[in-house]
């Protein structure tokens, strides 16, 4: 997994905060200095606190879970949906509905509904509907895609959430609190890092900021992902070959017990011979 430099990202202007009174105090540790009333965040701490969230998530995909990514900034949506696409990840990037975690068996009603009405327009059910009725089911599937689309996939409350800005998002913050599920967020210098458990000192406004903060996740992601394939590659060989080496011991068993058996009989004869005589 390739470190990101400090120029990588000082040409990202991961570096630029918030002006300085827009700050939030918990966000000293992470500030570099001032200039011309902005903040600037000291690029050392965010890259050791990239690095340290980078092997925590990796951990998290390699032991088969799913990362949830979340933001619906519009500088972020397109980064975001595209790049959990491209690894397979869900992702929410239009408006997070309230209860997306904290009441998952209801979002997975309305995604199953989604899936009936994929099934209606294959089958032809569709078509047997009334022009209103097929408009009205079409709606409503193009605002379910729009919203739940993301999470289609997602069969169970993810492992750990990655959001972009937890000033914007903080009902998933909330949320995942609540569930004590695991967070990773980019924080700029208006936000507080204590709300999440793997903050990112860094710009979440600029594209390029967000774009290089997400792709170093996401590499960590992709690496996981790699990881576990080995692993269970790994322990599919030795599966395989602890079955022949079962097998190939059983005729030798059996041939060795066959061995055996003609000298057990002529121990068990010769008694007989002498007790004769």
């Amino acid at each position: 997994m390739a470190q990101v430099t400090q120029q990588e990202m000082l040409d990202a202007g991961v570096h630029f905060g918030h002006l300085k009174r827009k700050w939030h105090p918990k966000m000293a540790p992470y500030i570099f200095m001032e200039k011309n009333d902005i903040h600037l965040i000291d690029l050392n701490h965010t890259q050791s606190k990239l690095e340290e969230a980078s092997n925590a998530i990796r951990s998290i995909v390699r032991s088969g879970r799913k990362v949830l990514f979340v933001a619906t900034k519009k500088q972020a949506k397109e980064i975001i949906e595209s790049e959990a696409q491209r690894l397979n990840m869900p992702y929410v990037t239009e408006r997070w509905l309230g209860g997306m975690l904290t009441n998952f068996a209801t979002v997975r009603k309305s995604i199953k509904k989604m899936s009936n009405i994929d099934k209606m327009e294959q089958n032809g059910t569709m078509a047997t509907l009334s022009k209103k009725e097929r408009l009205m089911i079409s709606r409503e599937k193009e605002k379910l895609q729009r919203v739940l689309g993301g999470i289609e996939e997602l069969n169970r409350l993810p492992a750990a959430l990655y959001i972009v800005d937890i000033k914007n998002e903080h009902i998933a913050v909330k949320e995942a609190q609540k569930l004590n599920i695991p967070t990773f967020a980019m924080v700029d210098t208006n936000s507080d890092p204590t709300q999440v458990d793997f903050p990112i000192p860094a710009n979440d406004d600029a594209t390029k900021s967000i774009a290089l903060i997400t792709r170093a996740i996401m590499d960590a992601v992709a690496q996981g992902l790699e990881e576990r394939k080995y692993d269970k590659d790994s322990a599919e060989e030795t599966e395989a070959a602890a079955t022949e080496a079962v097998a190939t011991e059983a005729p030798a068993v059996a041939a060795e017990g066959s061995a055996e058996a003609p000298a057990s009989n002529e121990s068990t004869e010769a008694p007989e011979e002498n007790a004769a005589v």
